[in-house]
């Protein structure tokens, strides 16, 4: 299962890599949540090329730069939207780091977003590579992006609507992974998209403001606030 943080603070105290072990990730518990009347919607987010500068194998917070535009992100979690970092970190299934180290990251990455006035509600990450080193890691899993793991997990935790939701990064594996899960998919030119043509049939942005601005100008959640916050994590 994906490693799930809840309350994304610059303090954040890290979840339990057991917490997410009793969850129903497959797709019926997915579809389930479309007829609960609480849903809220999301934006999804790519970290490494859409959030923050492409590093390989990220893991010193040291090195974690915000791209331009992820400002805008707040302009989504005040139209309703849950903000969720849904990412593949591979580096602890081939030995070059722990996960200590991606928790790490991501505590700065929170730190650098409420600089500019950006509030995560959850950070969840892959840890798992079919051809890591590591055991316990070395393994094929629904969680890695193209899969949709990672997703319905943060579904079921924060009660989000899917269909209503979108995913913006910039790598197929994120277009993929949107697909799986019945989210709307949209592609930024960042990191190293740079230049490259979006997936057929995708719409491509400039970087994340522009995609941004487009979840609420298409959005019916745009312009209204959600009807409420998620409460505690309940194991």
């Amino acid at each position: 299962m994906p490693r799930f943080l809840n309350r994304v603070e610059p303090d954040i105290q890290t979840a339990s890599s057991g917490l997410a072990s009793g969850l129903s990730a497959g797709p019926e518990a997915a579809r389930s949540l479309l007829t609960r009347t609480s849903l809220r919607p999301a934006v999804f987010l790519d970290r490494d090329g859409t959030l923050v500068e492409e590093v390989p194998y990220l893991h010193d917070p040291g090195r974690v730069a915000l791209l331009g535009g992820v400002g805008a992100l707040a302009e989504a979690a005040g139209a309703g939207y849950a903000l969720v970092v849904v990412t593949n970190q591979a580096g602890v299934a081939r030995g070059l780091h722990g996960e200590d180290a991606v928790d790490a990251v991501h505590r700065r990455l929170a730190e650098l977003l409420a600089g500019v006035g950006v509030r995560l509600d959850a950070v969840l990450h892959c840890p798992h590579h079919p051809e890591g080193t590591v055991p316990g890691y070395a393994r094929a899993c629904r969680c890695r992006k193209p899969g949709p793991g990672m997703l319905e997990t943060a579904a079921e935790r924060l009660e989000l609507d899917l269909a209503a939701s979108f995913m913006i990064g910039n790598h197929p594996t994120d277009v993929g992974a949107a697909a799986a899960a019945g989210v709307t998919p949209l592609f930024v030119t960042t990191g190293r998209a740079a230049g490259r043509p979006p997936p057929d049939g995708v719409a491509a942005f400039a970087d994340l403001a522009a995609a941004t601005r487009a979840v609420l100008a298409g959005s019916p959640a745009a312009g209204r606030r959600a009807r409420r916050r998620p409460g505690p994590l309940r194991p």
